[in-house]
């Protein structure tokens, strides 16, 4: 009842109604994962550099529907960010503007859940722009993979330390790692970590 409650007081400061299709019900059985990448880690004094995201629809990682997106830094860039996701500023004068981007990333997810890897300082990402430009915050359901995988690993009759870093968690699934981190591959990998913990619970099950 509190989320209606708190959904509702977001829709009411919607100040286009172009956007309204936010709010709307999801589609059945289909999300998307995303990622950011920012020029610190900070996120009340970082700008986004870079978002990806793909589409899952059924437990399939639809890679032909997919979104990456560069945006021009308005600020320097933090060295010790550029050695995670290897984006200079120069790499960067031909990206989009800020609201543009987040535009273009409303447009394709929609009112999709979100599902990523300490999705939290994503979402403060996107909102940090989103709630100046349009009045509101994200309203999609957000879906935290390492909180999946942390439930999937813990016994609680016998509590264990779980290992929650990214490449922890891909080696421990069995799956690929691209190597370099960037905001698309992220959020790819992220994806096959989800579909892959999904399977599993239900093989467990």
């Amino acid at each position: 009842m509190f989320k209606n409650l708190q959904k509702k007081r977001n829709r009411n400061k919607l100040k286009l109604e172009k956007y309204a299709y936010l709010f709307a019900e999801p589609p059945d059985n289909e999300l998307i994962c995303f990622d950011c990448e920012t020029t610190n880690l900070n996120p009340k004094k970082a700008e986004i550099l870079s978002i990806g995201a793909v589409k899952i629809n059924k437990n399939k990682i639809l890679t032909s529907q997919k979104l990456e997106l560069f945006i021009k830094p308005r600020t320097e860039i933090d060295e010790a960010s550029i050695k995670i996701h290897h984006l200079r500023h120069c790499d960067l004068e031909k990206g989009l503007q800020a609201d543009d981007a987040i535009l273009c990333f409303l447009d394709f997810i929609g009112s999709r859940p979100l599902v990523g890897y300490y999705l939290e300082f994503d979402v403060a990402m996107i909102n940090k722009y989103l709630k100046p430009l349009l009045g509101i915050t994200l309203p999609n359901q957000q879906i935290e993979v390492s909180g999946i995988y942390y439930d999937y690993k813990q016994n609680i009759f016998n509590p264990i330390h779980v290992d929650l870093r990214f490449d922890a968690i891909l080696k421990d699934l069995d799956l690929p790692a691209f190597g370099q981190h960037d905001a698309f591959n992220d959020a790819l990998m992220t994806a096959m970590m989800y579909v892959k913990l999904q399977n599993l619970q239900k093989f467990y099950s």
